[in-house]
C-alpha cells in the first residue's frame, strides 16, 4: 500500500486533523475514558518535515501496513498541534495512532490526566525500552511509566576550536571552574573570542540544568520545585556572571539569524551532540580539522561529569487504540526509535537507541569534519548518561529564559538581575497554569 502524505501547514492543522478522525481513534465520551478501537490494521502518524523520511523508510520497510502520513507543524513551541488534540479530546475522536511531538514540552500535556493520550510503552515495548541508555530515556519516564521513545539523544558535550587551542597553547578545563576562569583569560587576550551564548531557548539546558538547579523539577502532575535561590542555580548564576562581565559571552542565540557572525568566534563552548554536524559545518561553515569535543565537565567537589540536554525528539503511541491497529502502531514506533534505516542511514543526531549508535558513530569518522574524530566519538557516547535530572512541564521554561535574560541582559542588567527575573517569571507560569510551586 502506499503512504498517503497530507500537507498540513500550521493555519490549516486542526481542521485537517479533524478530516482524518475516520482514520485513526474513537469515539464518545471523555479523554480519559475512551473506548479503544482497531481499525484492522491502518494507522495514520504525525511527523514535523525532518521525519517524514523516517515515515518513508518504515512504508518502504513495511509495504504491507496502509499508513498516512500527515506532515504537521514542525515548530519548537507551537501551539497548533496541541489545539488539535484539545479538540480531539473534546470529540473523542481524531487522534494520531502515533506522533513525533514537535516539542518535548508536549509530553507533558499529552500524559496529563486531562488528555491521557500517550499510551505507557512499559509492557508494550520491553525490549526496546531495555536497549536505551536510563539517562537518555528519563525525559519518558513520567511516574514509572514509560510514555514516549527517544527520537535521537541530545546531550551537550564539551565543545572547543582545538585549531585556536593549539596554536595558542591553551590546556583544556576538566571543570565548570576552570572553564569560566579560562574564558575569562581568552576574553582578556583574545577580544572578540567568545566562550558561549545565552540568547536561546537551550542555554537554561546548557547552564541551568548542567548545574542541577531546580527549574522542571515535576513532583506531581500538579507540584513542581522551582528554586532559583538553590545552590545548584547560585553556581551556575555565579559562573555566567564571571564569563559574561568579561566579554566572554554572546547575548545572541544559536538559531539567531546573524549568529554565524559570533559563531565563528567561538573558541569553546558547552553543546549539544548535534551543534557538530547543524552548527558548526552546515550553518556557520567552520572549516573541518577545527571543531572536537571532549567529555561533559565536572563541578569541583564532584565526581562525575553532568551535563544538560539539548532536545532529542520524542516519539509517542496512542492510548485509545488495540489489536491490529495498536500492533501496527507499535511496529512503526519500534522502528523509527531503533532501525538503521533511519536512524543510522537517514537521521543527522546521535540515536537515542543504544544498540544503533555506534554505527551512526562511524560515520563521524567517514566524514573526516571533526578535528579528533575519536575524542569527539567517546565523548557522544559518554555525555549521554552524564545528563542531569529535567521534566519537560506545561510551561515553556525556554521561552520564559528568552523573554528575560538576553532581554535584561541587552538593557544593561546583570546575570544575577536577569537570572532572577527569569524565576520570578517561571513561578508566575507555573502557578498560572496550575501547579503548586514548592
Amino acid at each position: 500500500m502506499k503512504t498517503k502524505r497530507i500537507l498540513v501547514g500550521s493555519a490549516g492543522l486542526i481542521a485537517a486533523a479533524l478530516a482524518l478522525a475516520g482514520c485513526a481513534g474513537s469515539s464518545g465520551g471523555g479523554a480519559t475514558e475512551q473506548p479503544q478501537t482497531d481499525s484492522g490494521g491502518k494507522i495514520t502518524v504525525w511527523v514535523d518535515p525532518p521525519r517524514v523520511p523516517a515515515a518513508e523508510a518504515f512504508q518502504e520497510a513495511y509495504p504491507d501496513i496502509e499508513i498516512d502520513v500527515v506532515q504537521i507543524d514542525g515548530t519548537v513551541g507551537g501551539k497548533t498541534v496541541k489545539q488539535a488534540f484539545a479538540n480531539f479530546d473534546a470529540a473523542g475522536s481524531g487522534w494520531p495512532d502515533a506522533i513525533f511531538f514537535p516539542s518535548n514540552d508536549d509530553i507533558a500535556w499529552a500524559t496529563s490526566s486531562a488528555s491521557n493520550y500517550a499510551a505507557d510503552l512499559t509492557d508494550l515495548l520491553p525490549d526496546v525500552i531495555e536497549g536505551y541508555d536510563p539517562a537518555v530515556l528519563s525525559f519518558c519516564d513520567i511516574d514509572g511509566k514509560i510514555r514516549c521513545l527517544r527520537n535521537d539523544a541530545a546531550p551537550d558535550v564539551f565543545w572547543y576550536n582545538k585549531a585556536f587551542f593549539d596554536e595558542n597553547g591553551y590546556t583544556l578545563p576538566t571543570t565548570w571552574e576552570e572553564y569560566g576562569d579560562l574564558a575569562v583569560q581568552i576574553a582578556e587576550e583574545h577580544p572578540g573570542k567568545i566562550s558561549g551564548f545565552l540568547g536561546d531557548a537551550y542555554a537554561i539546558n546548557r547552564y541551568l540544568q548542567a548545574s542541577g538547579c531546580p527549574t522542571n523539577d515535576r513532583v506531581s502532575e500538579t507540584e513542581a520545585h522551582i528554586d532559583l535561590s538553590d545552590p545548584t542555580c547560585v553556581r551556575a548564576t555565579e559562573l555566567l556572571t564571571q564569563m559574561y562581565d568579561a566579554g566572554a559571552l554572546s547575548t545572541q542565540g544559536i538559531f539567531d539569524g546573524d549568529a554565524a557572525e559570533a559563531g565563528v568566534n567561538l573558541v569553546m563552548s558547552p553543546g549539544a551532540v548535534w551543534w557538530g554536524n547543524y552548527l558548526f559545518r552546515d550553518t556557520w561553515k567552520i572549516p573541518a580539522d577545527q571543531m572536537s569535543a571532549v567529555a561533559p565537565l565536572t563541578w569541583d567537589g564532584e565526581s562525575e561529569p553532568a551535563t544538560g540536554n539539548e532536545g532529542g525528539g520524542l516519539w509517542g503511541v496512542s492510548s485509545h487504540i488495540k489489536g491490529k491497529q495498536l500492533e501496527n502502531a507499535l511496529t512503526f514506533a519500534t522502528f523509527v526509535a531503533t532501525d538503521p534505516a533511519w536512524q543510522v542511514d537517514l537521521s543527522t543526531g546521535l540515536p537515542g537507541y543504544g544498540p544503533v549508535q555506534d554505527a551512526w558513530l562511524d560515520k563521524i569518522e567517514a566524514d573526516a569534519y571533526f578535528a579528533d574524530i575519536p575524542s569527539v566519538q567517546s565523548s557522544f557516547k559518554e555525555a549521554a548518561s552524564a545528563v542531569q535530572p529535567y521534566s519537560y512541564m506545561l510551561y515553556d521554561t525556554g521561552s520564559v529564559w528568552t523573554e528575560t535574560v538576553s532581554p535584561t541582559l541587552i538593557g544593561g542588567g546583570t546575570v544575577e538581575e536577569a537570572i532572577a527575573k527569569f524565576g520570578e517569571e517561571l513561578v508566575n507560569q507555573a502557578t498560572s497554569i496550575g501547579y503548586t510551586v514548592q
